[in-house]
């Protein structure tokens, strides 16, 4: 069963959580990403809360009820990092594992980087390193044409073209490059509640990242340089990467064992970039093994 409630963190945010399994038993966190919320990782929760674990997943700062800045610079990486790190730390770090998909693995590459201490391990499915995404953005063709939407998200007025005609462009995102047969009714007005009270807050992630190609005037990826030690993780990492993915190229997990020293990669044929909804079990699966692995 999902407990929900209500995180006040020390700096003033509040997180809206989602959780499974018993206080006491070690922690696993899920971070989702865009368009998405914490809703999306319940299979999950609740399938390793059975297997004695306590799982938690957070709606990110912008999304559903957790706090929504209205300035989009309170969206920069060291925001969202420090609002997972409190949330770790409120649960008794460090944590087992820090599980995390699209725009949760941003934040989560950047805290393993800058607070390893706090999770004993990494999980990262389909969100690109800033090391190999910088590299792509700048220097792929290929993956600078499949980023273009970032450009688009991150407009002023992008929130309300996406509410247009029932979340009719938000909805397509689901189906290029899968069927998308996991979207029944039910799930689609979870996604309608969840985009009616916070699409705005999850726009903001774009306008505040410089990640992204370039556009006009603005150079995007191109005027930026990552300093290594900002990229690098040292815990055990696994990296779980649904080859059909249209908006993330292959080519983002070719030298990642360059900044993960203890890097496990699984390239999963045949699965689109929501590959948690398409093929959960085979995620479990993947979870399981690498949970089951000494530290």
């Amino acid at each position: 069963m999902i407990d929900k409630f209500q995180l006040e963190l020390p700096h003033g945010i509040t997180l809206s959580c989602r959780t499974a399994g018993e206080r006491g038993k070690p922690v696993l966190v899920f971070l989702h990403g865009f368009p998405e919320a914490a809703f999306v990782w319940d299979w999950l929760l609740e399938h390793f809360a059975a297997r004695g674990w306590r799982c938690i997943a957070p709606n990110l700062r912008g999304f559903e009820q957790s706090t929504r800045p209205a300035d989009v610079k309170q969206y920069r990486a060291k925001y969202l990092v420090q609002d997972i790190a409190a949330l770790i730390a409120s649960e008794g770090a460090p944590i087992e594992c820090l599980i995390a998909h699209d725009w949760g693995g941003a934040v989560a590459w950047n805290l393993a980087n800058q607070l390893p201490y706090l999770t004993r391990r990494l999980a990262i499915i389909n969100s690109p390193h800033p090391g190999t995404f910088l590299r792509e953005l700048k220097h792929n063709p290929k993956q600078q044409a499949a980023s273009a939407y970032m450009n688009f998200l991150a407009r002023p007025d992008a929130a309300q073209i996406l509410r247009e005609d029932d979340y009719r462009r938000l909805f397509e995102f689901f189906t290029k490059g899968g069927s998308a047969a996991w979207m029944t009714d039910d799930v689609k007005q979870q996604y309608r509640n969840v985009w009616d009270a916070s699409l705005e807050g999850g726009c903001s992630y774009y306008s505040a990242s410089p990640l992204r190609p370039p556009r006009g005037d603005d150079p995007g990826a191109a005027a930026i340089d990552l300093p290594r030690e900002a990229l690098t993780v040292d815990i055990p990492t696994l990296v779980v990467w649904a080859m059909d993915d249209v908006a993330l190229c292959p080519e983002l997990v070719e030298g990642l064992e360059g900044y993960v020293n203890d890097l496990t990669l699984e390239r999963v044929e045949g699965a689109s970039h929501w590959i948690i909804h398409e093929q959960p079990e085979r995620v479990a699966h993947s979870l399981a093994n690498f949970l089951a692995r000494p530290v």
